[in-house]
């Protein structure tokens, strides 16, 4: 993938913009003041664009939709890293701060519990401030002077956006339900739902954001960063939409939801740009990406070469089924990188926190690699789940081996239809696993099927015993601003989600 030259930045509130947009914006009113007299000047704060401010200016229009596509790419390289640590895939061997291990494979000593005032309670506030942003973009967009059809391709782009970044919410706090909706004013908490309300609500915005897109007309009023090449007029856009549909599916039907979320998981792939044909890497790897760069553009936080504290879990190893010629997964030996010094978390008195580890990752080579959103061999395993759990083992089977055998190497599985359905989906999760390294699926797949079990503790008793977290907590600062609030704590079924 190519790049593009989107600088990221930091979260700076539910009132934010993307860093890019108060740059250009103020070089823009900088340039409009030339020539002008000190006494004519009435100018509003220009790191501040407000809805209104920006419907009338199609720059203005421009900038706000790059920031939202840089705040989708902002909590990416977290989420992964997150997911990554919990479902076993990666380490974050920090010599100088054993926390990046142990407050993700221990937590609390002995509680079998994260600590909500700790390192592993991302995916929250990145992903909130983008939903602020994106509620910004749909007001200006309303109000602005766009044809209907502009109008639709600009709000069907922010609602797939929103869902996406509410998703990522509900794939990590799962029973902890989330917060859907977004108030006027930034100062008024909206309540927790129920993770079922939350997965409703991600697919009924997905629902209506492509049929905005199909009444988009051909072209969206703003361009798109080079991740979304082939994804960026409304109709294509569309396809990439469906995917994500079918992904928020798969999950609600595996999460609680209704058996009728698998249909809608098999038409959404319908919809998709899903090519089961695929046979070449570059067919599997169609999608949208989130693009990076060196500076002035932000770097990709998970490449290789900057980040040499992110080690893979040896059970990569020790799992990767053998080709033909007794070498291993073409997945493995293409994102494995071995032979790295040995490192591990910190080891106390009580002994070691974690196992040692001397193999890395290959898939970010550089700051400019790119870092997938959704890729077609996802969607071809996720088509092997709905088909599995919709009585169709046969075509299950052959949706994971066209992945197995053409992305893998490996010969085709010896699963059949007289299988057990759980022996075909222990051949799709090894497929995930290895096809989807890294892209933040292993836990969430895990969790969804009962089977966190199964992943490994490096330390299993003792001090220092390991567990695998079922979700993330909700951080300590959201439970602070919501102490002694009626009903602000309240979630679904009446918890405390902070408790």
């Amino acid at each position: 993938m190519t790049t593009t030259t989107y600088i990221d930045r930091a979260a700076t509130g539910r009132t934010s913009l993307s860093s890019r947009a108060r740059t250009i914006a103020a070089g823009l009113l900088a340039v409009a003041l030339v020539g002008c007299s000190e006494k004519s000047l009435n100018i509003t704060n220009p790191n501040a664009i407000t809805p209104e401010a920006a419907a009338g200016d199609p720059q203005a229009l421009q900038l706000l939709a790059t920031g939202l596509i840089i705040d989708y790419r902002g909590g990416r390289g977290g989420y992964i890293s997150d997911a990554g640590r919990f479902g076993r895939e990666s380490y974050i061997y920090t010599p100088q701060e054993g926390r990046n291990t142990t407050h993700y494979l221990i937590g609390v000593a002995g509680a079998n519990k994260i600590d909500p005032t700790g390192f592993a309670v991302g995916s929250w506030g990145t992903q909130y401030n983008a939903m602020r942003d994106n509620y910004n973009f749909r007001n200006a967009v309303s109000k602005s002077s766009l044809t209907a059809a502009q109008k639709a391709a600009a709000l069907g782009f922010a609602k797939v956006l929103q869902a996406a970044e509410l998703l990522e919410v509900i794939a990590t706090r799962d029973t902890l339900g989330a917060i859907v909706d977004v108030k006027d004013d930034a100062a008024e908490l909206a309540p927790f739902v129920s993770r079922d309300s939350v997965y409703k609500f991600i697919l009924a915005t997905l629902d209506s954001g492509i049929a905005a897109l199909g009444a988009g007309g051909t072209a969206f009023p703003f361009t798109l960063s080079n991740g979304y090449a082939g994804f960026n007029t409304p109709a294509t856009f569309a396809t990439f939409a469906q995917g994500l549909r079918a992904r928020a599916a798969v999950y609600y039907a595996t999460s609680g939801g209704p058996a009728s979320a698998w249909q809608t998981a098999l038409s959404a792939l319908g919809a998709s740009f899903l090519n089961a044909g695929a046979t070449t890497k570059a067919a599997f790897d169609v999608g949208v990406y989130h693009v990076y760069g060196p500076s002035p553009d932000a770097p990709n936080p998970l490449n290789m070469v900057n980040n040499t504290d992110l080690y893979a879990h040896m059970s990569f190893q020790t799992d990767a089924q053998l080709k033909a010629d007794g070498s291993p997964d073409n997945r493995y030996l293409a994102k494995i990188r071995t032979g790295l010094p040995s490192r591990q978390g910190p080891v106390t008195g009580s002994g070691p926190t974690s196992a040692a580890s001397t193999l890395g990752f290959s898939i970010w080579a550089t700051n400019a690699s790119s870092i997938a959103v959704m890729r077609n061999e996802e969607l071809i395993l996720l088509r092997a789940e709905a088909k599995l759990a919709t009585g169709d083992k046969s075509g299950a089977i052959a949706d994971l081996n066209v992945v197995r055998v053409n992305s893998g190497g490996l010969p085709p599985s010896s699963l059949t239809a007289a299988s057990s359905n759980d022996q075909i989906l222990t051949g799709i999760l090894y497929e995930k696993r290895y096809s989807l390294m890294m892209e933040g699926h292993r836990w969430v797949d895990m969790r969804r099927y009962g089977k966190l079990n199964l992943l490994p503790l490096d330390v299993s008793s003792g001090a220092n015993a390991n567990f695998v977290a079922k979700v993330q907590p909700i951080p300590q600062a959201e439970c602070l601003v919501r102490a002694g609030k009626s009903g602000a704590l309240v979630g679904p079924s009446g918890q405390n989600n902070c408790s």
